[in-house]
């Protein structure tokens, strides 16, 4: 069976996204580096893959999918029986955790942070000022999600129960550039947020995928 095809870059927290996903199922695929320098997102030949013009893009044979999330969904479902089940399939209480922790991460995490990763990677990178009132507004809504979480994290390992699963994974790639930044006290001041985190970063997929993960690396 040929392997996936991953359209995308290592650098991309997205497409990290997907790669974490595809290496926690041990899932064989290959990276198409997509020169974002030069537009090569936004060309036709791209676009007949995410009218969007986004990264990343996952084709399997005839099938073409976008969003990372709904990739990471595709593959835990169709490796359900290979690698980490990342779903916990076969237990509805625990699947029904699954999806909340995972609407957690995108509709409270994912808006709070986006805004320190921009200002704080995205935008110096353009040569732009980074904004710092839309930083400090972003750190003072992550405060308020993480201490929802340090309270959940009291109870169990991880967001959805004692075993990891896609409602961790999708934090990967943010917290793991906001860890490199002065921001990473947002983590590090809460102790079950922090043993969480550490618990995620530290598995052998997540290892692999974030050595790749270089913007601000100097």
């Amino acid at each position: 069976m040929a392997p996936l095809k991953l359209h995308g870059v290592p650098f991309s927290t997205c497409t990290a996204r997907v790669m974490a996903c595809l290496e926690e199922k041990n899932v064989e695929y290959e990276i198409c580096p997509v020169d974002l320098s030069t537009g090569a997102h936004k060309r036709p030949d791209f676009i007949s893959k995410n009218p969007f013009g986004q990264i990343p893009v996952l084709e399997d044979g005839d099938i073409t999918l976008f969003e990372s999330r709904a990739i990471c969904n595709y593959i835990a479902h169709k490796y359900k029986d290979q690698g980490t089940d990342l779903l916990q399939h076969g237990n509805l209480h625990g699947f029904a955790k699954v999806m909340v922790g995972c609407e957690v991460e995108s509709q409270q995490f994912n808006p709070a942070m986006g805004p320190i990763f921009f200002h704080t990677f995205i935008a110096p990178m353009r040569g732009w000022a980074p904004d710092q009132k839309a930083i400090d507004e972003s750190v003072v809504k992550v405060r308020t999600v993480l201490d929802v979480y340090e309270k959940m994290l009291s109870s169990s390992k991880y967001l959805a129960g004692d075993s990891y699963t896609l409602a961790d994974l999708n934090h990967l790639p943010y917290i793991t550039y906001i860890m490199k930044t002065p921001h990473a006290d947002l983590i590090n001041s809460r102790p079950h947020v922090k043993a969480w985190w550490e618990a995620v970063s530290s598995r052998p997929a997540s290892l692999k995928v974030t050595q790749g993960m270089t913007l601000g690396s100097k």
